[in-house]
């Protein structure tokens, strides 16, 4: 049988074959959106078997265990770690056409060298077997270096006393940068009051203040900006289930936040009044900085409500929501332009149907001096897959300027999962080749290698100020 991971795999086309050889294949990586906990970086962690490194943490593996009939004990529970690898390796089959498939075949192939036999529940303990083999050799720092990292961005709270990052940029013996990114999302979850009030006491003890009115939790989120761009800090990010942008005075907001600091529940008007202030707060701190702002909008968080009182949240149970904010959008980037406070920013929607919607909505705004200012982002969680990859760029393509795309990112928790970018680069190479075959692009390896190129690797390097 022919190696199903091979020096061809996704490359449907001579043309695609040399452009992914020649122009992309050797390209350092930036990963300026992760999920990696910087600790594990610090500390250089290893695993004691292929199951920890694996399963651990990746609720993209619990969903499929869970689909395919697989008891939570073999997922999150106490069952062993060759037991839950044997549950996953019996899941494999099923998930033929899934991301998975690929995903974990490269990974296989990239860092344990198995490329001659696909996982399978017959074939779990000669794979166990020889991944032990190499597992004691491999850590958090060596997958980043073997796999020609040269920058990650990790997404921390405004809370973090960002130490680990301290330890890691003062370590001489690592050149791979890992930097903070600001997600400031739970100063905004006043809908929650009691973890809301929890949450501003740590902010205002990490900012070494009191938060009693609303222009205290400016003032606590301005000291730890400044605290964060100080640590290496360029990036910002905001999960959000749409964007916010209603109609509301100061006096509105600053009425809201004291009864919802008292304890007092808010409506859900006024919470998304509070939320629409703070979105635009937030924005104009990182246009003072000339920081970038990420915006992941779309996902439908925490719809099980047992499993979230068992296991807590980002465990498998979000989902694709369906809201509308077109207009919302183009309100809040018009409010932020009028007053030249606008910064760079990468939007990532999670609905399908919004490649378009956002693709166009950036032009709106780009400024005519920042190439590329406003990005649509890579195919993000559900989308980040073969075809939600292939429909971000058509849609970026047709409606925008896919060379300006500042390209890929992990969204992971995973030190395996550098071979994303390899997939993505050999996704955008055959798409590529595959116009160059059909002749709907110049047949010109050097002009469509520096599309390539600069998607892979050069947008991202220059875009976000980074110090290379």
């Amino acid at each position: 049988m022919k190696k199903f991971i091979n020096d061809d795999f996704v490359l449907q086309s001579d043309e695609a074959k040399r452009l992914y050889n020649d122009y992309a294949k050797d390209l350092p990586i930036i990963d300026f959106h992760c999920h990696l906990p910087p600790g594990e970086v610090a500390y250089d962690i290893k695993w004691d078997n292929i199951a920890q490194v694996w399963l651990g943490g990746d609720h993209y593996k619990w969903r499929a265990m869970r689909s395919n009939g697989i008891p939570e004990e073999y997922c999150t529970g106490k069952a062993s770690d060759r037991d839950k690898f044997q549950k996953f390796a019996e899941t494999m089959p099923y998930l033929l056409r899934n991301p998975m498939y690929h995903w974990c075949h490269l990974e296989l192939a990239r860092y344990f060298d198995i490329d001659d036999i696909l996982l399978g529940p017959d074939t779990a303990e000669e794979i166990w077997q020889r991944t032990s083999e190499k597992i004691s050799s491999i850590s958090a720092r060596s997958l980043m270096t073997g796999s020609n990292v040269k920058l990650v961005c990790t997404t921390d709270d405004p809370i973090d006393s960002l130490t680990f990052h301290k330890q890691i940029a003062e370590d001489q013996s690592f050149n791979v940068q890992v930097l903070p990114t600001w997600r400031p999302d739970k100063a905004m979850n006043i809908k929650n009051n009691h973890a809301f009030n929890e949450y501003l006491d740590k902010l205002a003890a990490a900012a070494g203040t009191t938060i009693n009115i609303y222009d205290d939790l400016i003032n606590a989120l301005h000291n730890r900006h400044d605290f964060f761009h100080a640590m290496g800090c360029r990036i910002s990010d905001r999960g959000l289930d749409k964007c916010y942008s209603d109609t509301f005075t100061e006096k509105e907001v600053d009425n809201i936040f004291f009864r919802a600091r008292a304890g007092e529940t808010v409506t859900d008007e006024e919470a998304e009044k509070f939320q629409s202030s703070m979105l635009l707060e937030l924005a104009v701190m990182d246009c003072e900085k000339d920081w970038t702002m990420q915006l992941h909008i779309g996902a439908m968080r925490n719809n099980n409500t047992a499993m979230f009182n068992m296991l807590g949240p980002d465990t498998g149970f979000d989902s694709i929501g369906d809201a509308t904010y077109a207009q919302s959008l183009s309100k809040f980037f018009d409010r932020l332009n009028t007053i030249n406070s606008l910064p760079r920013t990468i939007l990532y929607n999670l609905h399908p149907r919004d490649n378009e919607m956002l693709a166009t909505m950036l032009g709106n705004f780009q400024d005519g001096i920042t190439p590329g200012k406003l990005q649509l982002g890579s195919g993000w969680w559900f989308l980040d897959q073969k075809e939600g990859m292939q429909n971000q760029i058509e849609a970026l393509s047709q409606l925008g300027l896919l060379r300006r795309f500042v390209g890929m990112v992990t969204d992971s928790r995973s030190f395996l999962s550098y071979t994303r970018h390899e997939y993505f680069r050999r996704i955008l190479c055959n798409i590529l080749g595959s116009d160059m075959k059909q002749g709907l692009v110049p047949y010109d390896f050097d002009l469509v290698g520096a599309l390539i190129k600069d998607v892979s690797y050069n947008n991202s390097s220059t875009y976000f100020g980074f110090e290379l």
